[in-house]
């Protein structure tokens, strides 16, 4: 319990020689003149009270130990994860809303499954740092990076079809990938594209081959995946990104393929993310104040009720 624990203000110590000079030096004058008796009844019985004795100098002690501000360092470390930092992409426009991608339970849209997917997977990567873009005509980023899976999960439940617009701003959602893992110092950067369908040119107000040179500059790895049968989404461009980023490219015609997507994508290599030692200072001046302060009052009042002055 002690290990570690010093005082600030240390020299303030040397404030009991104050108190030891004033007890021996400055001798209370009893009024023995005037009531001659009283006097030697007092001197035997402040002088036989070993209580009050060792209150008063207990109340002094602890006082003094307070002042002395009693402290103890108390590093920790949050301690390194084993993983990724990992960009979210997820496509949430109009053709999202097609049904009988998952044979189990034909009546969910493409959406509603590609949640429930994604979700799972978040929950399987505890040690990755990951962050969730939503795209559409527009993109934004729905949560930046973060460790903390049920916040992922409860903002990914909150998604919904054509919050971002109806079309597909493909390459503009990469860059938003790009920009969400730009100020990452981890050494692999993943970004996951999910898309079921080809980039809108009238609405894609970045280029493909800008967004793509964007990814490379970053270092961030790729991996696109299209679901919906092959004709649905540009299978040729996801093929680019993926070679050009050192990434795979996956096609999902069913929920069931896209879990094994995910699957593979799970065996990433993954890369340390260096821990951060803090330091917590922990002060425990109360403790002997709280004694100095009952010990002078438990003081005063027996001598008050013995009838001393």
């Amino acid at each position: 319990m002690f290990d570690g624990l010093f005082f600030e203000f240390p020299r303030l110590l040397f404030v009991i020689f104050f108190f030891i000079a004033c007890a021996s030096l400055c001798k209370m004058k009893l009024p023995s003149l005037y009531f001659p008796h009283t006097g030697q009844f007092m001197k035997n019985s402040v002088s036989a009270s070993k209580l009050l004795f060792f209150l008063k100098w207990l109340g002094i002690i602890m006082l003094i130990l307070a002042l002395m501000s009693p402290v103890k360092d108390e590093p920790y470390e949050l301690k390194p994860k084993e993983g990724y930092e990992i960009a979210l992409i997820l496509d949430s426009s109009q053709s999202m809303k097609a049904q009988g991608f998952d044979v189990n339970n034909p009546a969910l849209t493409r959406f509603d499954v590609v949640k429930d997917i994604v979700g799972n997977f978040i929950k399987e990567r505890t040690n990755d740092n990951i962050g969730l873009v939503v795209f559409g005509a527009y993109s934004f980023i729905a949560s930046p990076l973060t460790y903390d899976e049920n916040i992922l999960n409860k903002i990914l439940s909150q998604l919904y079809i054509g919050m971002a617009g109806k079309y597909t701003a493909l390459y503009t959602s990469l860059a938003q990938g790009v920009n969400l893992l730009k100020m990452s110092k981890s050494k692999s950067k993943v970004a996951i594209l999910l898309t079921d369908g080809y980039s809108t040119p009238e609405i894609d107000r970045i280029p493909f081959d800008v967004a793509l040179e964007m990814a490379k500059k970053e270092g961030i790895k790729v991996y696109p995946i299209g679901i919906g049968m092959p004709n649905e989404y540009n299978q040729q461009v996801l093929v680019k990104i993926a070679d050009a980023t050192g990434g795979v490219a996956f096609g999902a015609a069913s929920a069931a393929e896209l879990q094994e997507v995910y699957k593979k994508i799970d065996e990433l290599e993954k890369s340390e993310i260096k821990a951060e030692t803090f330091s917590h200072l922990k002060y425990y001046y109360i403790y002997p104040l709280f004694i100095s302060l009952l010990s002078l009052m438990l003081y005063v009042f027996l001598r008050n009720k013995r009838g001393h002055a």
